[in-house]
């Protein structure tokens, strides 16, 4: 029997700026397989234009890998198949008016289908498809760029 692989998850770090409740997201990691290589998807703030990976709020009736892939539709244009399988956690602050407030984010495999020309935030935002190495040069949160960097498509297959 093959030995599992795991990511090693960093430890989290929640400064308690403002509110102290902790608010939770969903993260896709959009990835599709091009001449044997993994790239994966990545898409800037609306507001900093800083690179990320599509993510949101928890939604009703929906399990965390279907947000992610519900957002990864509405932020990048982007459908394909979501897994219920947690590649790792990460922590920011994300500022709501005059609020800072901490953010655990619960990061999803999507493996993309279909790549679409029009979504709802097309003119809000960029996508750009890179290599693993690459997204997690580009990402700021040290966990994120780990998840990214240790993210194989065995990992799904579990």
């Amino acid at each position: 029997m093959p030995k599992a692989i795991k990511p090693k998850q960093l430890p989290l770090r929640l400064n308690r700026v403002g509110k102290t409740d902790v608010r939770t997201q969903f993260a896709a990691l959009c990835y599709r397989i091009r001449k044997n290589k993994v790239e994966v998807c990545i898409i800037t703030t609306r507001r900093t234009k800083r690179w990320i990976l599509p993510k949101g709020w928890p939604m009703h009736k929906q399990t965390p890998a279907q947000a992610a892939a519900t957002e990864a539709w509405e932020e990048a244009g982007l459908t394909g198949k979501a897994y219920d399988r947690c590649l790792g956690v990460y922590t920011y602050q994300k500022t709501i008016g005059t609020e800072v407030l901490p953010v655990i984010t619960l990061v999803y495999p999507v493996k993309i289908t279909a790549v679409h020309s029009e979504w709802p935030e097309a003119h809000q935002r960029r996508r750009k498809w890179v290599s693993l190495s690459k997204a997690a040069s580009k990402v700021k949160e040290p966990e994120l760029k780990r998840i990214i960097a240790s993210f194989t498509p065995a990992m799904v297959k579990r």
